[in-house]
């Protein structure tokens, strides 16, 4: 199933006299994931993107399908797959050395603190050095660790795909 299938068409005249109005298909429309069903950990397996994977081949190896892929998109909130889905490491070189000078690159963006109760493991952020354990983050630390943390996705069960694509379509 198709991503824009689903959505309705209406009649669309770019002049506005009548005489050159087409059908199209109504891209505006949005359906979001319910928020209860992102808590529904039943219904979701984690995944890690690996390096060059794309929303197709991701589809492809979960779903069976790379016209699916939507379904990944979703389900994780991901509307530009530009912006919000891992860069390879070439892209993110690339993308890094575009938007920082070489000397920006090993400037100091913030500072991270270990978090002393609960989960251990989990890095705050903090402002300045005036902690003494805290840690400098570089602006190419920064940018590379953004874009690793984009590389867990949540994905649908298959149990669950035949219910989401035909609520999916309800909706729409």
């Amino acid at each position: 199933m198709s991503y824009f299938s689903n959505f309705p068409t209406l009649m669309y005249d770019p002049i506005g006299n009548g005489d050159n109005a087409k059908l199209v298909t109504n891209i505006l429309k949005r359906v979001r994931v319910r928020s209860n069903m992102k808590k529904n950990i039943v219904m979701l397996d984690q995944y890690d993107i690996k390096e060059n994977e794309t929303p197709e081949i991701v589809a492809d190896m979960h779903h069976g399908s790379p016209y699916y892929h939507w379904v990944v998109m979703i389900i994780n909130d991901i509307s530009d797959v530009h912006h919000d889905w891992p860069k390879s490491t070439r892209q993110i070189q690339k993308y890094i050395t575009s938007k920082y000078t070489d000397a920006q690159l090993d400037e100091i963006h913030h500072y991270e603190i270990v978090q002393t109760s609960g989960d251990t493991t989990v890095k705050i952020e903090v402002e300045n050095s005036t902690y003494p354990d805290a840690t400098p983050i570089t602006n190419y630390e920064y940018e590379t660790a953004l874009n690793e943390e984009k590389r867990k996705i949540d994905l649908l069960r298959n149990d669950y795909l035949g219910f989401f694509t035909e609520e999916f379509s309800n909706l729409v």
